[in-house]
């Protein structure tokens, strides 16, 4: 199996992040939260795996609904 130079830099920073203390981890994670491109990609992603099991509707439906409570 061959590994991507993007998979194999990804795993490489996260066997450095694991392998830092506590205190480093949280240190890395509040400044990558510094970031705002990451923070919000952050939030997207919680709420999506909050959602996940909510029942899925089509745009079609979703349109149709906010257009008539307009």
């Amino acid at each position: 199996m061959r590994v991507s130079t993007s998979e194999a830099a990804a795993e490489l920073f996260w066997v450095a992040f694991r392998s830092l203390p506590r205190h480093g981890r949280q240190a890395v994670v509040a400044r990558l939260m510094q970031e705002r491109q990451f923070r919000e990609d952050v939030i997207d992603l919680s709420i999506l795996r909050e959602r996940r099991d909510e029942p899925t509707r089509s745009l079609a439906s979703y349109l149709a609904r906010r257009k008539k409570a307009r």
